[in-house]
């Protein structure tokens, strides 16, 4: 396995950012579709300049360090694989979490698993894993459109969403059901009777999206955004959009 590449030096936020804003990291020490990268990252900056969210995008891991994290109010792990960051840059990160940050994970970001080719995956940190996603991704099936159905349409996070959506994407399969862990609020699930999961199957429970304390953090997952044309979908967007909204509100405000 190829040792993985760690920033040593942090990059140079603009000097007109303003701070309590949004940091986008999308690097990828494992598996990379430049596309949906790409794609995604212009989507999330799209986003938060309509809506007069400071945002800053880097692949660089040394941003993960007290004095740019304290920046920031939410930190977007979009896409990202392979091991990142190194042992101090872990320890900031896990910091801004517990004291009252908040975290989106986007897709791929939800802990790779250890694939050949050489590379490092993400589930390299069992904290990262365990704690903050909630979930350990293993298998995903082919695309294919089928049904999600939103648990929890109350949630500011589901506005706007229909309760049956309809798309296609690239289903995630996890090890373990992050429902059975205490605290973990399932959003919306994918009913695996609308399409043919093959091995990537979770059974009847299947959920996509979700949302946890860590310590006095914010911390939310989706599976969905496989494809960059994903990210052209205004459903999509609307959902990336409440959850920012959502995470930015309750950053700093201590978690129930």
């Amino acid at each position: 396995m190829q040792s993985p590449g760690f920033d040593t030096t942090a990059p140079t936020l603009p000097a007109e950012l303003k701070p309590g804003g949004v940091l986008i990291f999308s690097k990828t020490n494992g598996y990379r579709d430049e596309v949906s990268v790409q794609a995604s990252n212009a989507a999330l900056v799209a986003i938060a300049t309509t809506r007069g969210w400071p945002a800053f995008v880097t692949e660089n891991g040394a941003v993960m360090n007290a004095d740019q994290l304290a920046k920031f109010k939410l930190v977007v792990w979009n896409n990202a694989s392979g091991d990142v960051l190194n042992t101090d840059q872990r320890a900031a990160f896990k910091t801004f979490m517990e004291r009252g940050g908040s975290y989106l994970g986007v897709h791929g970001s939800g802990g790779d698993p250890v694939i050949s080719q050489g590379h490092t995956s993400l589930a390299d940190w069992k904290w990262y894993v365990d704690t903050l996603v909630g979930a350990q991704f293993v298998v995903h099936s082919s695309i294919m459109p089928a049904d999600i159905h939103i648990e929890d349409p109350k949630s500011p996070i589901t506005r706007g969403l229909p309760t049956l959506w309809h798309r296609s994407e690239e289903w995630y399969a996890f090890a373990a059901n992050p429902r059975a862990t205490p605290g973990v609020h399932i959003l919306a699930t994918v009913d695996e009777t609308s399409y043919t999961p093959g091995p990537a199957t979770m059974g009847k429970d299947h959920p996509l999206v979700w949302w946890h304390c860590v310590e006095k953090g914010h911390a939310m997952y989706s599976a969905l955004g496989h494809a960059g044309e994903f990210y052209s979908e205004p459903l999509m967007n609307r959902l990336l959009e409440n959850a920012m909204e959502w995470l930015l509100d309750r950053s700093g405000q201590g978690c129930r």
